[in-house]
């Protein structure tokens, strides 16, 4: 399985900018579906997540700016950075909980590689 993270550049404060994440493999079924971000000497922290029937939780810092979203037929995730501060730069990571085929019960967590997002003038 590999999840596989785009969108990312750089964004004036106040823009916009779109995250996805694709996940591949020997998928059988994902759960929940979100993003973890990095800044510089920080620790990583949830952003965003979203559950196999829709439900979406924020960290309090984005809610009203960020949209997280999935198609569950193309095992996407995305994620719609709306009034973009300098607080949001960092490095962005998606990951997902997946039951492969193989697997009987439960769910692994797999990690994408991250995306840079750069908020600067």
């Amino acid at each position: 399985v590999q999840l596989q993270a785009s969108g990312g550049g750089l964004v004036q404060p106040g823009g916009s900018l779109r995250l996805s994440c694709v996940a591949s493999g020997s998928i059988f079924r994902i759960n929940a579906m979100g993003w973890y971000r990095q800044a510089p000497g920080k620790q990583r922290e949830l952003v965003a997540s979203i559950t196999s029937s829709g439900y979406t939780e924020y960290t309090d810092s984005v809610k009203g700016r960020f949209t997280v979203s999935r198609d569950i037929p193309k095992n996407t995730v995305y994620l719609q950075m709306n009034s973009a501060e300098p607080e949001d730069t960092a490095d962005y990571y998606c990951n997902a909980d997946i039951r492969t085929y193989g697997l009987a019960v439960g769910f692994q967590t797999f990690w994408g590689q991250g995306t840079l997002v750069t908020v600067s003038s």
